[in-house]
């Protein structure tokens, strides 16, 4: 069942426990709303520039690692890391010819496995964290918790583009 409230978390500081109550709402929207698909829904496209849903959920991951490496690891994805995630993390024609033909629990393995470390990354830190600042290759300043913010805005950004694959998939049955 959804729970539709944002509260602290046992084990966690209060911000990242707010944090983590908002990405498990987020997670359990985005699972709720694939539940239903076979590997055919995962893989449809509606055209040749669109992302399946499989792409989605594989970008979503992504961007949750992605994002652990930049807060927790403070550097760039590494070579065998881009190698393993960085077609997701792009999408586009190589997504459409290589993310296919996987079941759902497949993707839901890679958006739980993902989300434990970071969990576990999380149960380290503390509210001061979050406010911690870097500087992107360009000088532009940002925080951990923006990052995190938008770990969890992608996700539902992408919900929508599942949405309304799903609404195109249906009238397309």
């Amino acid at each position: 069942m959804i729970d539709y409230r944002i509260k602290q978390k046992e084990k966690f500081t209060d911000k990242i426990g707010e944090l983590l109550s908002m990405f498990e709402h987020t997670r359990d929207v985005t699972l709720s709303e694939v539940s239903d698909l076979n590997q055919c829904d995962l893989d449809y496209l509606p055209d040749d520039s669109s992302n399946s849903i499989g792409s989605l959920l594989s970008h979503i991951a992504s961007i949750e690692f992605v994002h652990q490496v930049i807060s927790f690891k403070r550097r760039d994805l590494v070579e065998d890391e881009y190698l393993r995630w960085g077609i997701a993390l792009e999408l586009g024609d190589k997504a459409r010819e290589e993310i296919i033909e996987h079941s759902l629990s497949y993707y839901l393995d890679g958006l739980s496995q993902v989300r434990e470390d970071t969990l576990l990354y999380l149960k380290s830190k503390d509210d001061s964290w979050l406010f911690e600042e870097n500087k992107w290759g360009n000088g532009v300043p940002y925080n951990n918790y923006y990052l995190w913010f938008h770990v969890m805005e992608d996700e539902i950004n992408h919900r929508g583009q599942i949405r309304t694959i799903k609404r195109l998939l249906e009238n397309n049955k």
